[in-house]
């Protein structure tokens, strides 16, 4: 097979998990997100990785719509208080720095916590109020996951951006946000 057929195909089987996937992902719990979201004063995101990269892009877009958003270990990054959300992105839900980061968050501020993740036996469950679940394939093999055809957790990785992106889309139609008025918030000393 010539490279762009074996190009095309693999784009075929990728778009075929994330449609499977995203369709997959319980409406009633991001619906639980989002108003979350829009009722904390500050929204934090924590993960390691890739799915840490992915999750800087939904805290970026957050803040593209005013929202203020930041990540966990980001220089500027303000205390967390119980008014806050903290959104945990963990495929396993067992990544030992979410996990404590999490864990101290319960701690010190009693926070809304959310988990992002594909495990909903780890140890994530008995710390966050509650989680969105994106059944896709772990390091676990759980019975319900997702297969992938894509290397580790790539799946996941690239659901939580989209899904990042598809709840932005929605809040902005939701509040009837005016596009062109979003650049207000874009960084302009680029």
């Amino acid at each position: 097979m010539a490279f762009k057929e074996n190009y095309e195909k693999a784009c075929q089987d990728v778009l075929a998990e994330l449609q499977k996937t995203m369709a997959s992902i319980d409406a009633a719990s991001l619906e639980r997100l989002v108003d979350e979201i829009l009722a904390a004063d500050q929204v934090f995101f924590v993960g390691v990785g890739r799915v840490m990269l992915a999750l800087q892009c939904v805290c970026k877009r957050l803040a593209h719509l005013g929202i203020k958003a930041h990540y966990v270990g980001e220089i500027t990054e303000p205390a967390i208080t119980k008014n806050d959300l903290l959104i945990v992105g963990s495929g396993s839900g067992g990544s030992l720095f979410p996990l404590g980061i999490a864990k101290k968050a319960r701690k010190i501020v009693d926070c809304k916590i959310v988990h992002i993740g594909s495990n909903p036996n780890s140890e994530m469950k008995d710390i966050c109020d509650f989680m969105v679940r994106i059944p896709v394939r772990t390091k676990f093999y759980l019975e319900d996951e997702i297969d992938s055809c894509q290397p580790m957790t790539s799946l996941f990785e690239q659901s939580v951006l989209l899904l990042g992106d598809i709840l932005a889309k929605m809040i902005i139609e939701d509040r009837h946000l005016d596009m062109k008025s979003l650049w207000q918030y874009h960084a302009n000393l680029e």
